[in-house]
């Protein structure tokens, strides 16, 4: 039988109710929100280290591990934002590597309406303004102006759980560049464009691009900072059975 030390019986130890912990927790979890507009000041290396030291941690099935970032700095952010400007403009095309939802329907759709809608009110962007509302969309492929962007991509072979895996990690990058004052926008659209970023970042085949994480300092003096959308309450979101 192999000999357990002091160090991993104190790793395993029955976890605790730690009020403290909870309470910065609950703060991380609900101070969070996707930036739309970042200044130009880039995230100090180590800043995006100790970031990354935290998100590492994230479980996954078997330990896989599927994530890997591609994470531009100053002049390569740059050059993937002319790529993506040049790529747009000779006509915008939709290739993700996972499909897209097939529809929004019901809540779902009532969920994305609201949120959209603030996002256009925030912006003073009046409803049916297709022509504004498409230069905003067309916003996330300059990254609102943020200094860095990770590319996430996730091994071909591990599917759908690879997918869930990765989706734990986004979780804790967000939340970890929050707790360190960088604020982050996740970023499906980016995705759309899933062949120039294979090319741009030279990822193998195997490789599938899920989504984009632009991030920086934010602009606090943009309105569009300043709306938060809501959430399900308790009883909403679960069911208990007894």
């Amino acid at each position: 039988m192999i000999e357990m030390s002091q160090e991993l019986r104190d790793d395993v130890a029955r976890p605790v109710a730690d009020e403290a912990g909870t309470e910065i927790l609950e703060q991380l979890v609900a101070g969070r929100w996707s930036c739309r507009q970042f200044l130009p000041e880039p995230v100090p290396a180590e800043e995006i280290t100790r970031i990354l030291e935290v998100a590492r941690r994230t479980p996954s099935w078997c330990n896989t591990q599927p994530w890997q970032l591609e994470i531009t700095d100053s002049g390569a952010t740059a050059r993937l934002r002319e790529a993506l400007a040049a790529e747009i403009a000779r006509g915008p095309r939709q290739e993700p590597d996972f499909d897209f939802p097939a529809a929004y329907e019901g809540v779902f759709q009532e969920r994305r309406r609201a949120s959209g809608w603030q996002l256009y009110e925030s912006l003073g962007i009046d409803k049916g303004d297709r022509e504004a509302s498409a230069r905003q969309t067309l916003r996330n492929f300059d990254f609102f102006d943020a200094p860095h962007v990770a590319i996430l991509s996730t091994e071909r072979a591990l599917g759908t759980y690879g997918a869930v895996d990765c989706g734990l990690f986004v979780a804790n990058f967000l939340l970890a560049a929050h707790a360190r004052g960088v604020a982050t926008v996740p970023q499906a659209a980016l995705a759309t464009q899933a062949p120039l970023l294979r090319d741009f970042f030279d990822l193998p085949s195997n490789r599938q691009v899920l989504l984009g994480i632009s991030f920086g300092y934010p602009d606090i003096s943009s309105p569009v900072n300043y709306y938060r959308t809501d959430r399900q309450q308790v009883d909403e979101l679960a069911t208990f059975h007894h």
